[in-house]
């Protein structure tokens, strides 16, 4: 528990000077928001993978899969098969088009101030979904970590990581926020492939004897290995069959409509630095989400689907779990302490920077978007807008700190893909239309954002993640009419079909906007004046 501490402390203390490092460099609101696009696409990428390998892909899918099996592991390909998406149709065009947010996109070519504040709100709700995940993650963590049991305490250990992540965005900004990023996507990168090799080697590095083991492990023999454990079980007959696909939309296409992400795309100096960048991120994530496949199987066959229940029922601790274990049979208890307590500090490490890029991503929004263009209507200067954007980041980050202490017990994997089907359902829409749809106009980005974002919370709110079963955020209410827990396979839809019909009803059309944006975003021609202006 001690060398626990010791290797956390040992990270934040050198990630505050990282941000204190970067405080001093800066200087405008582009470095701010965008670490004066200095960042090469090796870096960008670095901090994507950073960014997007959250404690829901280390903590939350390596714990589906030892509890789950076959259909944990449908989160990893998810997840990676969304970057496809956001590399062909968005990274270079948002890159190209934009300035700071993905509001700047769609205001271009419509009327600012409505289209702004749609997407002002969505982000900072997206980002809150996202946020939550990683405070429960951070919850169930120090548990295990430190043997703390109280819920008092762990929601304690909640507020301390949100004051780290406002720590982070309020003195160093985007510049800070990267290098943070980058520094944890190393360590992340390098703990997973330590425990992964440690895990085959003990099984001679025969893959089909740790699926074996892991299969008589979780007491469910060779259907853990088969689709079924988890969606479309027979219990939930059309329903499960339903909701399977449901996430699978929500996975795939929430990607390229996640607030965090995009603004990753304008710390490059150029649109070629965004497609790189994007490339080196699926790499690495693709590599890290292999990795995980062995983790949530090895979890299962070295600790036993059990013994991971009785830690945390969300199956939140399998992965550190799965680290003390092994040291301890390769090295014995010594090696397992070690290896807790290094796992255990890269994961908080993964926690504190993704929470600190969530946090810029809204607190950035809500300062360019809704306080500097919608409230003092394009007359705030660089410094108050700065200003605004600092003390919104303290006001988002108690929002989740308070969000994240009532959401204990939920597997973190699956809050994050609530958030996915929320960035899906509003914010994809609008962007690709805006970026294909030359009839697309302001009515149509506003009802699109609107109408995918509250048809999503509606159906979240109604659905058993809220009430009505036994692992809802409210276990003694039921309102739940909805019966699938992820609200994609209609949100999403409804979020098209709002913009589409928003369009068509208005009138408004602006072909030279149009024809502006377009030559833009494929050549990148103006882009540079749009950032000086």
């Amino acid at each position: 528990m001690t060398l626990s501490a010791v290797l956390f402390l040992v990270f934040v203390v050198a990630t505050l000077g990282i941000t204190f490092w970067a405080s001093r460099q800066t200087k405008t609101a582009a470095d701010y928001y965008a670490g004066g696009r200095s960042f090469t696409g090796f870096q960008n990428g670095l901090a994507i993978g950073g960014d997007y390998m959250s404690a829901a892909s280390f903590l939350g899918i390596a714990g589906i899969i030892a509890l789950s099996g076959y259909d944990g592991f449908l989160y990893s390909i998810g997840f990676l098969v969304a970057w496809l998406v956001a590399l062909l149709l968005v990274a270079e065009l948002m890159r190209n088009s934009g300035k700071f947010t993905m509001a700047d996109v769609l205001a271009f070519r419509m009327s600012p101030r409505p289209v702004r504040t749609a997407a002002g709100v969505s982000t900072i709700v997206v980002s809150i979904f996202y946020l939550l995940a990683q405070m429960v993650g951070a919850g169930a963590l120090v548990g295990l970590l430190l043997g703390v049991t109280d819920p008092a305490q762990k929601n304690l250990v909640i507020v301390g990581v949100g004051v780290l992540m406002i720590i982070y965005v309020v003195v160093g900004g985007m510049k800070g926020t990267t290098w943070v990023q980058i520094v944890k996507a190393v360590l992340l990168m390098g703990g997973a492939a330590l425990v992964t090799l440690l895990v085959l080697g003990k099984f001679g590095f025969n893959l089909s004897a740790l699926l074996g083991d892991a299969a008589t492990q979780s007491g469910k023999g060779e259907a853990f290995l088969k689709p079924g454990q988890k969606y479309g079980t027979e219990a939930q007959g059309l329903a499960g069959k339903l909701d399977l696909i449901s996430l699978g939309l929500a996975l795939v296409l929430g990607t390229a409509g996640l607030p965090h992400i995009l603004i990753r795309f304008y710390t490059v100096p150029t649109a070629k630095d965004a497609r790189k960048s994007v490339l080196w991120g699926i790499g690495i994530i693709g590599t890290f989400y292999l990795l995980t496949l062995v983790l949530g199987f090895g979890a299962a066959a070295v600790v036993g689907t059990k013994a991971i229940t009785a830690g945390d029922k969300a199956g939140n601790t399998a992965a550190p779990m799965l680290a003390q274990q092994i040291g301890e049979d390769i090295f014995g208890p010594i090696g397992g302490t070690i290896l807790l307590a290094l796992i255990g500090a890269v994961a908080f490490a993964t926690i504190l920077a993704v929470v600190a890029g969530l946090t810029l991503a809204s607190s950035s929004s809500f300062a360019h978007d809704l306080y500097a263009h919608v409230f003092r209507r394009g007359t705030a200067s660089e410094r108050q807008e700065v200003v605004v954007a600092k003390v919104s980041a303290f006001v988002i980050g108690a929002a989740s700190i308070g969000l994240g202490i009532l959401a204990q017990g939920q597997n973190v994997a699956f809050l994050v893909a609530l958030a996915f089907a929320v960035a899906a359902s509003g914010n994809l829409p609008a962007i690709l239309y805006s970026l294909f749809w030359k009839r697309f106009n302001t009515v149509g980005a506003v009802s699109a954002i609107y109408g995918g974002l509250v048809s999503a919370l509606i159906l979240v709110i109604f659905s058993p993640v809220v009430s009505g079963s036994a692992t809802a955020l409210f276990k003694d209410a039921n309102f739940a009419w909805f019966p699938l827990s992820n609200p994609g396979l209609i949100s999403i839809p409804v979020g098209f079909f709002c913009g589409w019909l928003g369009t068509v009803l208005s009138k408004e059309y602006n072909a030279a906007k149009y024809a502006e944006i377009e030559v833009r975003s494929l050549t990148g021609v103006g882009a540079e004046q749009a950032v000086k202006h």
